[in-house]
């Protein structure tokens, strides 16, 4: 039987600098394509991968993301002559909108209810971390390196959601350290510090973030969005609130086609057909 197809997938063709595949499982792996400049932004990238995840929303034969870059780096952020050399020419009215539209990527990839795993294959900079920080699962290549280096060009670290995200990661002392200097970290002290899920060698990262995928893929997708919302909410809640926002989506999930096949596989012992309903 025919798989589902990319063309039929995307609500609209990928900017320039980004490619898709779409596997047989419902997994999209996601490149940003431009190696030679480490993969670095464009005002056209940031609002294709806007549109990108946006655009998933509502296709249910999406069942995971993988994110990663070509070539040697997942991505050294805005391109220095495409954006930053424009940006210094712009007004504040310019400028505030290129800062909500990159807001805005972030926003819709928190947003999806699918899962998202950012495999980075090296250099992760600046919005190229941001683009890491705002997946929900991140596996590195054993050299890969982490940089919030916003301050190095006289901005502010918080930008993305880097400061809300990051501290809820490795929390705030670790957090105000890198974006208050903008240094690097490696691959092994992220893991340690919990900014990467995984670390492995170079070689099998996609493989091994496609694996995970695909393992997310064959679950129960009604509850892990459910799960990702309720991570992205409770962030805000104190635990009474928590408690009962949790009922309420427990309760939710009772309904749900996925729980009644889950109870029925398990009573006769064979492996759930999860629909996503």
């Amino acid at each position: 039987m025919k798989g589902p197809q990319l063309e039929d997938v995307l609500p609209s063709p990928l900017a320039e600098g980004l490619e898709a595949r779409l596997s047989a499982a419902g997994i999209i792996t996601l490149t940003l394509t431009r190696p030679s400049k480490l993969n670095a932004l464009t005002f056209e990238m940031y609002r294709g991968l806007r549109d990108f995840f946006r655009g998933l929303q509502d296709q249910d034969t999406v069942k995971a993301i993988v994110l990663t870059g070509a070539g040697k780096g997942f991505c050294s952020g805005g391109d220095v002559d495409a954006i930053v050399g424009a940006l210094v020419k712009q007004g504040n009215a310019e400028t505030l909108r290129f800062a909500r539209l990159t807001g805005e990527v972030v926003l819709a990839m928190r947003q999806l209810r699918r899962p998202i795993i950012a495999a980075v294959n090296g250099v992760a900079v600046g919005g190229g971390a941001a683009l890491a920080l705002a997946a929900d699962l991140r596996v590195a290549a054993d050299d890969a390196r982490f940089g919030f280096v916003f301050p190095s060009l006289g901005l502010s670290g918080a930008d993305m959601g880097c400061a809300w995200l990051l501290p809820r990661l490795i929390g705030l002392g670790r957090a105000s350290e890198l974006l208050l200097s903008g240094s690097f970290v490696d691959a092994t002290t992220a893991e340690r510090w919990g900014l990467v899920n995984r670390m492995v060698k170079r070689e099998t990262l996609l493989d091994e973030a496609e694996a995970w995928a695909a393992t997310l893929a064959n679950g129960p997708a009604f509850a892990l969005g459910m799960t990702k919302e309720m991570l992205n909410r409770e962030l805000h809640m104190d635990l009474a609130t928590a408690l009962e926002a949790e009922a309420q989506a427990q309760q939710i999930c009772f309904q749900s086609v996925d729980f009644r096949e889950a109870v029925r596989a398990k009573t006769r012992k064979r492996p759930p057909r999860f629909q996503g309903r």
